[in-house]
């Protein structure tokens, strides 16, 4: 009889990270949510240690001065095309810095800088879809909604992406990503939602509470 154990970081191939903080928290009052703080942390930090130990590097995506982000010890780059807000610019910075910076990797994840609550087990079970069901692209699920800010995406997809940003305006990632094989990955949501994203003032409430399920 044989047990089957849960994949790894350890079994996935070497993957950096792209931390997506571009957007500014207009229903907070503006600033930038992950400097937002959570049990006494900030939510960036938090995504950090959910995401260092998985990740093979990180990297920061936020326009504007990347000074303020200089305690964090992260390379902050800035999106590559211009004029194009949103999650799809991110990642495509992701992947255009991986080409430049890492020709030893095929794939990137990008994950939400604003979602303090990430699974530990992120990049091994997005890689393990990814693999079973011969996906070109993986991204998150958690009760029955897609996440597709946090996902897998291939290096070799780049220019195809930047094709879609600069001449098809194509904005909304599901409309890029329906172009391609998908695994989804659904995460249970109980004790929490590990993909609980802090929008509002709100949100932040909330986050505190859960932060006490999570551990602090």
């Amino acid at each position: 009889m044989t047990t089957e154990f849960p994949p790894t970081s350890r079994d996935a191939p070497a993957t950096p990270g792209i931390l997506l903080a571009g957007g500014l928290a207009r229903r907070m009052g503006g600033g930038d949510k992950p400097m937002r703080r959570i049990g006494g942390r900030t939510i960036l930090e938090r995504v950090i240690a959910r995401l260092k130990p998985q990740c093979d590097g990180l990297i920061l995506n936020a326009n504007g001065d990347p000074s303020r982000f200089a305690d964090f010890g992260l390379p902050v780059i800035a999106d590559t095309v211009e004029n194009f807000p949103g999650p799809l610019a991110g990642i495509l910075a992701g992947l255009d810095w991986a080409a430049a910076h890492r020709p030893d990797v095929a794939w990137v994840l990008s994950a939400a800088a604003d979602c303090p609550f990430l699974p530990r087990d992120l990049v091994a079970r997005l890689h393990h879809a990814r693999a079973d069901q011969d996906a070109q692209l993986a991204v998150a699920a958690s009760d029955g909604q897609s996440h597709p800010v946090i996902g897998l995406w291939s290096v070799t997809l780049r220019e195809e992406l930047r094709h879609a940003l600069v001449v098809e305006d194509v904005r909304k990632i599901d409309r890029w990503t329906a172009r391609y094989k998908l695994a989804t990955v659904e995460w249970p949501t109980k004790p929490l939602d590990p993909f609980f994203n802090a929008n509002t003032m709100n949100d932040i409430a909330e986050a505190e509470r859960l932060a006490a399920l999570d551990g602090g």
